[in-house]
């Protein structure tokens, strides 16, 4: 029987490290560098990448990947406990080689891309020397896939891209973008949108504008394709596969989103916990009123409910290797993520009274972000009903009125079974 709860201790003296350098040498970064992602900056150049050799050197570049791809071929549950100590830092993902939307991105390519387009984006996305975008929601249409409007038609062997896309992450730093368009017009609708590869500096994008939320840099995009033509080669995967494709980063983004936003919501606890035993009113510390003890026995609840479903999730991820089989799990995962961060940072900024309310302390933009996680890889809403829709498929329908679970119809045959033994005849 295999139940355990403890990391190897080989696992953890790596964690060990992790941990300590990206409080040392990662977290100070985002108080002297702007943009993660603007990775040809000369102060990124200085700053970052030898950070970035010390990190490979410890042999823990880009572990999602697979060894073929450069990475170590971690697991899930390997992924999540080195997640939930990068997630703390803004540079930290980046600094590991395993930030979104790149590493999504990869996978994309290194499942559907050509040779020719390995060669050219692939490797040096793995090695950071580039970032990426990736072009799906738009203006209209929200998260669903199945309004978007932007079209690719085929003239003269090219493929020509027309259309609008919203909050475009990392467009004007990105060197590729990945755009999912309408293709295939008389398809039933799960097979009619294709996923291409399209140079950043092709003739016809235009970014119309920047922009972001909280106090948040303006690091996303509302882009427009204005007769963007592409050779027939930059097709990812074949026609009218591009929800496939899209697939294949999606479920993985939804569970690395949720690791890293254990490491915030951590921090906020610690936060709150610090700020409960430090501050005093009416004579005694915050930490012995019976509202603020509520307040941290209930963050610390949540946490570590939500932590273990996302470990949970992780393992049953490494056990199946399918996202398919593993759906419903990702789904509860993404609809808890939101309200874990927003209800423990909300309850720490209270603790911190008017401090944690400014722009000095990082609450509200960690409550701001929790809506963020509610919206981007698909709306909470939308996730709920997944889990919903898993949970009841396959439930056979009672065919009484009375289900075999009603009180009355155990007692009769709960007396049917035993009326031999208790020399009573059943009701």
């Amino acid at each position: 029987m295999a139940w355990d709860f403890e990391t190897a201790p080989e696992f953890q003296a790596r964690l060990d490290w992790i941990e300590q350098f990206v409080r040392e040498e990662v977290e100070p970064l985002e108080f002297v560098l702007g943009d993660p992602y603007d990775v040809q900056h000369a102060d990124h150049l200085r700053l970052v990448r030898p950070l970035q050799q010390r990190v490979r050197a410890q042999g823990l570049w880009a572990c999602h990947l697979g060894p073929g791809l450069g990475g170590q071929g971690y697991g899930q549950v390997q992924l999540a406990l080195m997640n939930e100590i990068l997630g703390a830092a803004r540079f930290g993902p980046i600094v590991f080689g395993c930030q979104a939307p790149d590493s999504g991105n990869a996978e994309i390519l290194a499942h559907y891309g050509t040779p020719a387009q390995k060669a050219r984006y692939l490797q040096p996305l793995l090695d950071n020397q580039i970032v990426s975008c990736f072009s799906m929601t738009e203006p209209q249409g929200g998260a669903d896939p199945l309004e978007i409007r932007t079209r690719a038609t085929l003239d003269e062997g090219q493929w020509v891209i027309d259309g609008e896309k919203w909050f475009a992450t990392n467009a004007r730093l990105a060197e590729f973008f990945i755009v999912m368009a309408r293709s295939e017009l008389q398809a039933e609708p799960h097979r009619c949108i294709s996923a291409f590869i399209v140079p950043a500096r092709t003739p016809g994008i235009r970014i119309v504008r920047d922009c972001g939320y909280g106090s948040g840099a303006r690091t996303h995009a509302y882009v427009r394709f204005e007769g963007v033509r592409l050779p027939a080669d930059h097709l990812l995967g074949a026609r009218g596969q591009g929800f496939e494709v899209a697939q294949t980063r999606l479920g993985g983004g939804r569970i690395h989103h949720a690791m890293r936003t254990i490491a915030k919501a951590r921090k906020a606890l610690d936060y709150l916990l610090r700020r409960a035993v430090s501050r005093r009113t009416k004579g005694e510390p915050l930490a012995h009123k019976q509202m603020i003890q509520e307040r941290i026995a209930d963050c610390w609840i949540q946490l570590e409910q939500f932590r273990l479903l996302v470990m949970r999730t992780a393992w049953l991820i490494d056990k199946h290797q399918d996202y398919r089989k593993v759906r419903k799990d990702i789904a509860a995962v993404k609809a808890a993520m939101p309200k874990v961060l927003h209800d423990i940072a909300g309850h720490a900024l209270q603790v911190h009274g008017s401090l944690g309310l400014s722009d000095e302390m990082p609450f509200m933009q960690w409550v701001t972000e929790s809506y963020f996680l509610g919206l981007a890889d698909g709306p909470t809403e939308v996730h709920k009903i997944t889990v919903a829709q898993q949970l009841t498929r396959g439930i056979v329908p009672d065919d009484s009125p009375f289900p075999d679970y009603h009180l009355p119809r155990r007692a009769h045959a709960a007396s049917e079974k035993y009326a031999d033994l208790l020399g009573s005849d059943p009701a």
